[in-house]
């Protein structure tokens, strides 16, 4: 059985981001981690050719994650021409959280000024949260119980990249490097996406429908978290088998995506452009290749940003967006996947 999605009333209104002013480059990691290349002999230069990031943002030192959601989300809004009394959802997708509890959202949605009829609420599922918050709002328009709504996150990778460069340095071993080489790619940033009725406001970008699948026994492959489980009484830590994430997540991929163009009836051919989740140069180069879309149909964020977790495809299709890569008229395919493993891919009429 699969998991689809249908959409015939549903708009994405507009999508809004905000960037860190911080630039990070792959030389000033290396320079923090000369010790240990000089240990294993490593050359400068060699975390670029492996990931292809160039580099990434950071935000400053103790700002607040609600602070970058709320300014991604007031852009929203503005280019959508709605106000927060629009708004009936809201949910805050990211991985990065500011407590247990209250939930994000909640601080997130009184520093917009919502409603307060709106459900507001946290949801977490790795890299995909925003996109599993979008079909949430989407499915909620699409029934009549809601008319608009707001998915927003915010991430930063400041904390767990220097845990992990700390880390590297006090066991300068080939493993160490190899374990955390994935988070070294990690960006900051903060995205919001407005979605509400067709028939309502300003013409938006038409959701077509997606679909969904698992491969959760791939559970362990990447795990960020604190060492003794939450409540956390140790630091922060992460671990990516990268190797293994990319064997199987390309597996899930193709899977996904030939499901996927049955579904819409459509064939590869059919898609003018997609957006997917950015990682690095080596999964972009073996998912596309898998699934059989040309290179000149994908648009790349993550040499300069950076894998931002859940914020990377939106901030990616705003940017295709404002560089006219996206175009009315285009079918275009938002690709999306987060460790556990999940795949959601989405089409829509831009």
């Amino acid at each position: 059985m699969r998991i689809y999605l249908h959409y015939s009333l549903v708009d994405i209104k507009a999508i809004g981001y905000e960037l860190p002013s911080h630039v990070l480059t792959s030389e000033d990691i290396e320079e923090r981690l000369a010790p240990l290349y000089k240990k294993l002999h490593i050359r400068p230069g060699q975390l670029e050719a492996l990931t292809g990031v160039k580099e990434r943002r950071q935000w400053g030192k103790g700002m607040p994650l609600s602070e970058g959601a709320i300014a991604a989300g007031r852009k929203a809004l503005d280019l959508a021409a709605m106000g927060p009394e629009d708004m009936d959802m809201l949910i805050y997708g990211a991985v990065c959280r500011e407590n247990l509890e209250p939930a994000t959202a909640c601080t997130v949605a009184h520093g917009l000024g919502l409603p307060d009829h709106a459900h507001i609420f946290d949801l977490s599922n790795a890299c995909l949260g925003m996109m599993n918050g979008l079909i949430l709002i989407a499915d909620a328009i699409e029934s009549g119980r809601i008319r608009s709504g707001m998915v927003v996150a915010c991430e930063s990778s400041r904390q767990i990249m220097d845990i992990t460069m700390d880390t590297m340095l006090a066991d300068p071993t080939m493993a160490s490097f190899t374990k955390g080489l994935a988070t070294l790619t990690g960006g900051s940033g903060a995205a919001a996406i407005v979605l509400g009725r067709k028939d309502e406001g300003n013409r938006g970008h038409s959701l077509l429908g997606g679909i969904l699948k698992n491969r959760s026994a791939c559970h362990d492959l990447c795990v960020w978290g604190p060492d003794t489980g939450i409540p956390a009484s140790a630091p922060m830590k992460m671990r990516t088998d990268a190797a293994a994430v990319l064997r199987h997540g390309v597996e899930l991929g193709r899977e996904t995506f030939h499901a996927f163009l049955k579904e819409m009836d459509m064939t590869g051919k059919d898609l003018d452009r997609i957006i997917c989740h950015q990682v690095g140069a080596a999964h972009r180069e073996t998912v596309l290749s898998a699934i059989g879309i040309p290179m000149e149909k994908d648009y790349a964020t993550f040499p300069f940003l950076g894998n931002m977790g859940t914020v990377s495809l939106p901030i990616t299709a705003a940017a295709a967006s404002e560089q006219g890569f996206l175009q009315p008229g285009h079918k275009v395919g938002f690709f999306g996947i987060g460790s556990g493993l999940n795949c959601l891919l989405l089409g829509l009429d831009w």
